[in-house]
């Protein structure tokens, strides 16, 4: 019999969020977030341990109905099909003072990729109950067509009304279990 480990640090998805934005007919961001997520960390040291984050796919919202029925339909994530996103860490370097750089495996509809991700440890901190709380924040850039995500169309004055690039950040809170 294999012995469980017990997971150190959990997620509190109260203090956490995961956002993107993506460029609208050239001009505009239009900004969304997926509400509902999990990240396990496999070890008590972050950056010696595997991330493993599933992101449901259902979760998406852009503040407004239409477009996350769009987003969820066959066009984008289709998640009558893929219920989940989910990312592996493969690397946590260290690059200067708080600055990290985390590289890993994005998978979404299917298809995964390398992504790379800045990353700023904010630090490990008391909260007045006690706990010791751990805080990153993260960026990265990806091109959606590279997992399929291909719906567009094009604009009369040139350009097209969704940009290719999505950028994606998150605000990172872990609770230290006792």
């Amino acid at each position: 019999m294999g012995t469980e480990t017990t997971k150190t640090w959990v997620l509190d998805p109260t203090h956490s969020e995961l956002t993107f934005k993506v460029k609208h007919m050239m001009i505009t961001n239009v900004k969304g977030e997926f509400k509902n997520f999990s990240i396990d960390v496999e070890g008590d040291d972050f950056f010696k341990s595997q991330l493993a984050v599933s992101v449901d796919a259902e979760s998406i919202s852009t503040n407004n109905e239409d477009r996350d029925n769009h987003l969820k339909s066959a066009d984008f994530f289709d998640v009558e099909k893929h219920k989940e996103l989910t990312f592996k860490s493969t690397t946590f370097e260290h690059k200067e003072d708080d600055e990290y750089l985390l590289k890993g495996m994005l998978t979404i509809k299917g298809v995964s990729k390398e992504v790379k991700l800045e990353v700023e440890f904010g630090g490990i901190n008391k909260d007045p109950w006690g706990n010791d709380k751990a805080g990153f924040s993260f960026t990265g850039k990806i091109n959606r067509k590279d997992w399929g995500l291909n719906w567009n169309t094009a604009l009369e004055t040139g350009g097209v009304l969704v940009s290719e690039e999505v950028k994606i950040s998150g605000e990172i809170q872990f609770t230290k279990q006792s």
